[in-house]
């Protein structure tokens, strides 16, 4: 029996993605060149959106706040993983690894919430064109976007410290390549029921909650463009949403199952971890930028730029 807080484990082994040395070494450079993608990808996103005045609009705001939030997800992850892959011992200290919990758990939560406030944000733009300004205002972009860190960083905060009083006596090994909540509830030697009902309720509430807000945003958009008479005006009204929709399906349908899922145990359980928090921070800076003319514009302007200081 444990005397203490993690009394006896003082580290986990993380066994990432099994494989032999030489598949491993392919892994990590594999994994480098993704992280140096998404990091420069989402980091131009950010810069062009703040230096050009043409993109200083609410749905771009709101952008930029996604880029850096995929930036914070794939550093709190990808590091570590290519560390050990490179590592004979695969360990990271329990305090490390509740660390790694709280923020892959808060940034991937604001993320949701944000993902909830743009498809709002493309609904007041296709269906009320003429409101846009009068609805979408600056003071209410800033409140949504600081709402949606505050909310997760209290969803992350109060599961992190419940998971913080559990104690780890025998097992320490864990089958994936960073640390999540679920993967932790399966060592430990507490009683992790209320935890685990914390975290089904927490991530029903968090993961359903924001994304009946994006369903009935796009119910409302879809019967929008449909009542629109002209083929041009249709197709123009869903490519300004499209780039979202496609961020969401991606976010939405791996993360969730990784959360409301909590006891897979399989290969799929990795799977589902690799898409929402290494693949889509990649994807979602080239879904913005090559479906989004005015992004093409302005990283043309900002590329001429640097071209004539030169």
């Amino acid at each position: 029996m444990a005397t203490g807080n993690h009394s006896i484990v003082t580290e986990f082994i993380l066994l990432g993605l099994p494989a032999q040395p030489h598949i491993q070494a392919l892994l990590f450079v594999l994994f480098l060149g993704v992280y140096l993608l998404t990091f420069t990808g989402n980091l131009l996103m950010i810069l062009v959106i703040r230096t050009d005045s043409q993109l200083h609009a609410p749905m771009y705001f709101f952008l930029s706040h996604l880029s850096f939030l995929d930036l914070c997800l794939t550093s709190v992850i990808v590091p570590k993983m290519m560390d050990n892959l490179l590592s004979q011992r695969k360990s990271i200290s329990v305090e490390g690894c509740l660390t790694q919990v709280f923020f892959i758990f808060s940034t991937a939560g604001i993320e949701a919430f944000l993902l909830s406030v743009m498809a709002y944000d493309r609904y007041a733009a296709i269906c009320h064109p003429l409101l846009y300004g009068q609805m979408m205002t600056r003071q209410l972009c800033g409140g949504l976007v600081w709402a949606s860190w505050g909310l997760g960083f209290l969803d992350a905060l109060i599961n992190t410290l419940m998971a913080w009083n559990l104690d780890f006596c025998e097992s320490r090994v864990m089958p994936h390549f960073s640390c999540e909540l679920p993967s932790l509830f399966s060592l430990s030697c507490s009683d992790v029921s209320a935890n685990f009902a914390v975290l089904l309720g927490s991530t029903l509430l968090h993961a359903l909650g924001t994304f009946l807000l994006v369903f009935f945003s796009y119910t409302r958009i879809v019967s929008t463009i449909l009542s629109i008479s002209s083929t041009t005006g249709r197709s123009k009204a869903f490519s300004t949403c499209s780039s979202h929709l496609t961020t969401v399906i991606l976010f939405y349908g791996s993360g969730s199952l990784r959360y409301l899922i909590p006891t897979l145990s399989s290969p799929m359980e990795l799977v589902f971890s690799i898409q929402y928090s290494v693949v889509t921070p990649l994807v979602n800076p080239f879904v913005y930028s090559l479906k989004n003319k005015e992004v093409k514009a302005a990283l043309n302007r900002m590329l001429k730029k640097v071209c004539n200081f030169k």
